[in-house]
């Protein structure tokens, strides 16, 4: 491409923030090109300062942030020079936002097409109005793939799901047709299924329109399946920038080549994950060296006393790429000691027989729909709906699927912190719907749950001893308060943190420290069983392959069982033992985790693991992240009034006539291997016959 495709330079951008700690420069001279019809994506931890960029270009920083320095020249128009009346008319009609959080960035007190209609109003060229401009929001939702977008066009936010909620957002965007999308995370809170379907969109709409993207994002997979170049971005500065394919077959500073490392794996299950020791430095004092110095395994004394610049690496053909590391004046990184091939595989040791600690069987949690005057029951919403498991001591049972599919509910009935309308659940020899409630409360020291938001789960006006502490006073664990005070050094140590944390509150800790804190307290009671309700979906992938780290220690350790909920395929490949894969209440899947998802049988599961994205091996060239993708139409129906016949039939690519009259039941494969499915049915009668 040439100088004349560039539609954004950003040169020397430098953002302040106003804070009690001290002004923080979250942005400290950041430079970027973006070219028409070109995806840029720009990686890093939270706290590199990737949205405040975003924010910096968009001059939408919060009341104590300011620019403090740079050019942000959009054509031969420096967007920084502007004054504010004119500043909104770029805004929505040149340079568009995507933001990372649907729910807040959208009224919740207009309709969805008042919405889009007030941004055709605002900054269309076409200078619509009247019925034109409604007519004008129906073809963005539709463009956006909204079904029934006259119906929706009237509804409000609060009754879309995420994904339609996202998609709203997008046709906002896109409603004057800009020629700069930024997206800041426009996929962090979907399931992988509709996470395909966005980015599908984003491909789309940018090959039809020639737009540029600046994605922002934190994962791999996204950014090898969407972008052309890639800019990593580390305490507020940029450390690489590269194309894409050469940034995946060897990424060359330090922190990106640890980014790579601390991603889950099968080829990894052995092992444990490489971690990034620290945190991101505080941006409130100066810097006189390089700014990953402190977490780097290779620096040296020039690292601490000089700033590294961005600089190209002799004897480099790549095109275009730029390090900001003094080892690269040497030439590029050596390839990684240690392919994919040479890591141990298999899973952890455990015993040769694991016993059942907990058999679920046909587990069913329905919540009433009640309306009326008098509140009359309706109807049933069937959150879990049949559900039976056996989850083994000292193994890793992994329940997947779409959010809103039953996960959770299903987690916290099999803890009876629901009250199942149905079933048993059979833990220890023991049938928790049989006992009391005293009793009940005596089993709970054996079975813990692991929230997936550990700042809304701990009590934020509690001291972590008093965290701790709560559990083994009330369930009896320690002789006294001295042996309790024990335990809790000996829990801190377990899970690495240092004992003055004992004074501090919930909110003087990272995200990852906090989540440890609530692993610790779970411990805390000596539990056989954890459920893990997506306990590192919030978390960057340093600080999640800690907590994998952690988990998977505890358990060769200690024997804990673990049900772990989630929708991230490759912690399920590196954790997990056995994989039951969840749809509308019911599982339809269910094997040992090579089994299911090395050789998926139910055509979900085989749609759900097409969607995610997946990320070349550094030092593979010509990988580029992309792979076949089943695109399932729709989203999850309700489970208040769920298909007729197989649940999946209304989404499936290989669905049958006979699969609209009746429910599968489930068939047994190889090796305890099942799955409810018809087609597998069939296929068993004919070669039976």
């Amino acid at each position: 491409m040439s100088a004349h495709d560039i539609v954004l330079a950003v040169s020397g951008l430098k953002a302040h923030l106003d804070t009690p700690r001290g002004e923080v420069r979250a942005v400290d001279g950041v430079a970027i090109e973006l070219r028409k019809g070109e995806c840029f994506a720009l990686v890093g931890e939270s706290g590199s300062g990737k949205s405040m960029t975003a924010l910096s270009l968009m001059r939408l920083l919060p009341e104590t942030g300011r620019i403090a320095d740079g050019r942000v020249m959009l054509g031969d128009q420096d967007l920084l020079a502007l004054p504010e009346a004119a500043m909104r008319a770029v805004r929505g009609r040149r340079v568009a936002m995507i933001f990372q959080e649907p729910s807040t960035a959208l009224n919740p007190v207009l309709s969805v097409g008042r919405q889009i209609m007030e941004v055709v109003e605002r900054h269309s060229r076409l200078r619509l109005s009247g019925e034109a401009v409604r007519r004008r929001a129906l073809e963005l939702l539709e463009a956006v793939g909204i079904p029934d977008a006259g119906r929706r066009c009237e509804e409000y936010p609060f009754q879309l799901s995420g994904g339609l909620k996202q998609r709203v957002m997008i046709a906002c965007a896109l409603a004057a047709e800009p020629e700069i999308l930024i997206a800041d995370e426009p996929t962090t809170a979907l399931d992988v299924t509709i996470q395909a379907q966005i980015l599908d969109l984003l491909a789309k709409l940018q090959a039809e329109r020639q737009m540029a993207i600046l994605l922002i994002t934190h994962d791999l997979g996204i950014v090898a399946r969407m972008a052309q170049r890639v800019a990593v971005m580390y305490a507020g500065e940029i450390v690489e920038v590269a194309d894409r394919d050469v940034f995946f077959a060897g990424p060359q500073h330090p922190y990106a080549q640890k980014l790579f490392e601390a991603l889950p794996s099968p080829e990894k299950r052995g092992s444990e994950l490489s971690v990034i020791a620290g945190q991101v430095p505080a941006l409130t004092g100066t810097f006189s060296g390089c700014r990953f110095v402190a977490r780097c395994e290779l620096a040296y004394r020039r690292c601490h006393h000089e700033m590294p610049q961005l600089i190209t690496i002799p004897e480099d053909h790549a095109v275009r790429r730029l390090v900001r590391c003094h080892l690269r004046e040497e030439g590029l990184a050596p390839p990684p000691l240690v392919n994919a091939s040479e890591v141990q595989t298999g899973t952890p040791v455990v015993a040769a027989s694991p016993s059942v600690i907990v058999a679920v069987e046909n587990l069913k949690v329905h919540f009433p729909i009640r309306k009326g005057l008098f509140k009359r029951v309706v109807g049933q919403v069937r959150a879990v709906d049949g559900v039976s498991l056996a989850i083994h001591s000292g193994r890793t049972l992994a329940l997947v699927g779409e959010s809103g599919c039953g996960k959770t509910t299903a987690g916290k009935a099999l803890l009876r912190l629901i009250t199942p309308t149905h079933g048993r659940v059979v833990f220890a020899g023991k049938d928790l719907s049989s006992l009391s409630r005293e009793a009940l409360r005596a089993s709970r020291g054996a079975m813990q749950i692991i929230f997936q938001d550990p700042y809304a789960s701990l009590n934020p006006r509690m001291r972590t001893a008093d965290i701790l502490g709560e559990g083994m006073r009330s369930l009896g664990v320690g002789r006294d308060k001295k042996d309790r005070e024990d335990r809790m050094a000996e829990l801190l140590a377990q899970v690495g943190l240092p004992l003055e944390v004992l004074s501090r509150y919930p909110h003087e800790f990272s995200g990852g420290q906090r989540q440890r804190i609530a692993i610790a307290r779970a411990l805390a009671v000596e539990p056989k069983l954890i459920v893990c309700d997506e306990p590192t979906s919030a978390l960057d992938v340093s600080v999640q392959a800690q907590i994998l780290n952690l988990l998977k220690s505890l358990q060769e350790r200690l024997g804990i069982a673990y049900l772990f909920i989630t929708h991230n395929i490759s912690i399920v490949e590196y954790l997990a033992h056995e994989v039951a894969v969840m749809y509308l209440g019911r599982i339809v899947e269910h094997g040992t985790a090579q089994e299911v998802l090395g050789n998926p049988k139910h055509p979900y599961t085989e749609a759900l693991l097409s969607a995610v994205p997946a990320v070349p091996v550094p030092a593979a060239p010509g990988a580029d992240g992309k792979r076949g993708i089943i695109r399932l139409t729709g989203e999850l129906p309700s489970p208040a009034q769920p298909p007729t016949g197989c649940h999946f039939h209304p989404r499936c690519p290989k669905a049958m006539p006979e699969c609209r009259e009746t429910y599968p039941q489930a068939v047994q494969l190889e090796r305890g291997r099942t799955v409810n499915c018809l087609l597998y049915r069939a296929s068993n009668a004919a070669s039976s016959n």
